[in-house]
């Protein structure tokens, strides 16, 4: 065979190769796996049982409802873990879909977003040393005696930073943590008189310190709600649509129920 033949015959196969290539690139392609929108949410994940960390995951009675509520609406859940102060900002800028962690609707918050119908309720709570002078609420005073430890831009925060005679102990006796843990971790060290929080996460911090109890009492009682961006109000009739959708089937009593044994 000569070198004349043998370049033929490559040319031939290249050829062939070729048609081969451009048949498979016109045929039957491989499905695309369907991408589904992504719901972006908002917490702080240090508020068990409401949210909170188990490893890499997150966990507690708000996520489960929120992947649910994703789910119905046909999305995919996204959760970014962020300061609980930054949440209404962020829903309000558009970075963040909606906010969830044990949220309260107060005008204040009203006047930046707006929320959805209330899933949750919430009690406040007082959580002192078991030695510690205060007894009961009516010891807690606002004579510069005492310093109140509560989280941050929390409802526990905003009540108890008003002035006394709306029912506060005046801003200069409040000390703001990032976290309820870290609140508790002051109460501990004495930096604090007392830590003002919700019902849930004060039995679970009360639980992993010792020498810590919960007043018999409730300070204040709370409706909790998603936040959504004001002009968002497509998402936000998504949102409660899917609420009565899970409250009529008792998921939202399920998963509560879940973490909060009666």
């Amino acid at each position: 065979m000569n070198k004349k033949t043998i370049v033929k015959i490559l040319s031939v196969v290249l050829v062939l190769a070729l048609g081969l290539t451009a048949l498979w690139a016109c045929g039957e392609k491989e499905p695309e796996v369907e991408q589904k929108d992504q719901l972006i949410m908002a917490t702080n994940a240090a508020f068990p049982p409401y949210e909170f960390k188990e490893g890499d995951a997150f966990a507690g009675i708000d996520v489960e409802i929120a992947g649910l509520i994703a789910e119905k609406l046909g999305k995919e859940l996204v959760i970014k873990d962020v300061e609980f102060g930054s949440i209404v900002g962020g829903v309000e800028s558009g970075k963040f879909d909606m906010g969830m962690a044990g949220m309260t609707v107060t005008d204040e918050r009203l006047e930046s977003v707006n929320f959805s119908t209330t899933y949750a309720t919430g009690i406040q709570v007082v959580i002192v040393a078991e030695d510690s002078p205060i007894a009961s609420l009516d010891d807690m005073v606002a004579d510069g005696t005492m310093k109140y430890g509560v989280q941050q831009d929390t409802t526990g925060d905003i009540y108890a930073s008003d002035t006394p005679d709306k029912g506060g102990y005046g801003s200069e006796n409040v000390i703001r943590y990032k976290t309820g843990a870290e609140a508790v971790q002051a109460l501990k060290a004495g930096k604090v008189n007392a830590v003002i929080i919700d019902n849930e996460p004060a039995k679970s911090f009360v639980a992993a310190n010792e020498g810590l109890k919960i007043l018999d009492a409730e300070w204040a009682v709370e409706d909790y709600a998603i936040c959504v961006a004001k002009e968002n109000t497509e998402l936000l009739e998504g949102i409660n649509g899917a609420l009565a959708e899970l409250e009529a089937e008792g998921k939202i009593d399920e998963i509560i129920n879940k973490y909060i044994k009666g």
